[in-house]
């Protein structure tokens, strides 16, 4: 059984307990008739674990290549959906700290997405999702669910947000999976097209060219710096779980706080190794148009 699936069953169950509770007493046979079939959905429900659901996401398009809900250019179909995928399969990579700037996409193969049919409303697709992991019980949700999410965020933030909502997302998310999205706008932008997407009961559209092409100039990397800055301090402390550190510079006392890079392996040597003691330490500052700088410390050996 798939979400939808699920989401029918559940519906079912709603209404026939509403028309139960609408016939009299009196008429038995109306009644034991719907409550059979009451009876037999909840036990279907039963036999689900809604955390084992593959889930589904629905990528929606208007524009030139779009005739209303009816029709689809084959061309563009193809091509744009092509780009989503492979964004799709970089942010899942980026996202579990296995993506280089160069060369193969790790677990493309296992982080892909399953075409089951069309979206309704605007001409579309509805994409499903890799199966949860069935032996654990409640998996947390999976890679590919956070990358979808991540995706669609990153949609809605860069058309609509702030330069400091947009760079407290793209931390999150490696440069080169940032760049495949910005691909992927840009090749709609071009073919005078706009996309929705929804995931998980959230959905955000383009409204128009002028939002499409404002995110596109914002993901574009001639608004992203990137560089290398030494400081002389001391780290005051880290939080290896949450990967966040702080660090006390000589610059009349300034804190940086920033985050751990998913390449250190041993985030807790901060505390062991490094805490309180003078350094100097080379973070990655980042910065999204006009928005607060953000330190990354990538490696341990970034430390002397």
């Amino acid at each position: 059984m798939n979400i939808s699936e699920f989401n029918n069953l559940t519906s079912e169950i709603s209404t026939l307990e509403e028309l139960i509770k609408g016939i009299p007493e009196a008429n038995i046979f109306d009644r034991i008739s719907l409550q059979n079939r009451l009876d037999s959905a909840k036990n279907a429900l039963l036999q689900v674990n809604p955390y084992h659901l593959r889930k589904k996401a629905q990528l929606t398009f208007r524009g030139s290549p779009v005739v209303g809900s009816e029709a689809i250019s084959a061309n563009f179909a193809a091509k744009a959906t092509k780009f989503f995928s492979e964004a799709v399969a970089t942010v899942s990579a980026g996202l579990s700290g296995n993506l280089n700037f160069m060369g193969p996409i790790p677990d493309s193969h296992t982080n892909q997405l399953m075409i089951t049919g069309t979206a309704i409303g605007s001409f579309g697709f509805e994409f499903e999702l890799p199966r949860p992991d069935a032996f654990d019980l409640c998996p947390e949700q999976s890679i590919v669910e956070k990358a979808v999410d991540e995706i669609r965020k990153l949609f809605e933030v860069a058309a609509t947000g702030t330069d400091d909502d947009l760079n407290d997302l793209i931390e999150e998310i490696h440069p080169r999976a940032v760049h495949k999205i910005h691909d992927f706008l840009a090749f709609l932008d071009e073919q005078n097209a706009k996309c929705g997407l929804e995931f998980d009961n959230k959905f955000f559209k383009f409204s128009d060219n002028n939002q499409l092409e404002y995110a596109i100039n914002r993901l574009d990397d001639q608004n992203m710096h990137e560089e290398k800055l030494t400081f002389k301090g001391y780290f005051q402390g880290a939080l290896p779980s949450a990967r966040n550190f702080e660090f006390k510079t000589d610059l009349e006392g300034e804190v940086i706080r920033g985050k751990i890079s998913k390449d250190i392996e041993n985030p807790e040597k901060l505390n062991t190794e490094w805490y309180k003691k003078t350094a100097k330490v080379t973070f990655t500052v980042i910065r999204v148009g006009n928005s607060r700088p953000k330190y990354i410390l990538e490696s341990l050996s970034d430390i002397k």
